[in-house]
């Protein structure tokens, strides 16, 4: 019988989808723009100016949300030299864990915060757009780890890809 998720739960997988999705399509932008760049450069002998700045923009947003994308998925921070310590002790090691991330998250979300202030006067060269657009990510990571990783101390499992853990223990053996 599948599980009934309340509100707070369909609120989050709601913005786990829309995080999911952006980043697929940040790879999809990304992916074509490179291609288009070498196509018109080897066979029309010309570039379009932005390609490469657009092609930065998707690769810095998307390694960003991958950040909390992997917090999120518990892929940060593992240590199997340690899995035979008793479970009480493993339970109180990765209660730290999520708490450290959350200081990690709110890190990027002041540090990242203001220095996307710091390049709000400044434009990027060849598309014109505010570089603040750049930066900006951090804090949004920032937000995105503090939330997981503070639903994962309070024991949520948030996890949307349990076929990471099976893959990676069927090919340990």
């Amino acid at each position: 019988m599948p599980e009934k998720k309340g509100g707070i739960a369909r609120f989050f997988l709601a913005v786990d989808k829309l995080v999911d999705g952006f980043c697929i399509t940040l790879l999809v932008v990304m992916i074509l723009n490179v291609f288009m760049a070498v196509i018109t450069r080897k066979i029309f002998s010309f570039q379009f100016a932005w390609s490469e700045e657009i092609t930065l923009l998707c690769l810095t947003w998307f390694t960003f949300i991958g950040i909390a994308i992997g917090f999120r998925e518990r892929l940060h921070l593992g240590m199997d030299l340690l899995e035979n310590l008793p479970p009480k002790i493993l339970h109180v090691m990765d209660k730290f864990v999520d708490a450290v991330t959350f200081l990690f998250g709110l890190y990027l979300v002041f540090y990242g915060w203001d220095f996307t202030m710091m390049m709000r006067g400044s434009f990027l060269a060849a598309t014109h757009l505010p570089n603040l657009i750049q930066y900006v990510v951090m804090p949004i990571t920032g937000v995105l780890t503090c939330a997981y990783s503070a639903l994962q101390f309070l024991g949520k499992d948030l996890r949307r890809y349990h076929m990471i853990d099976e893959e990676i223990t069927r090919d340990a053996k």
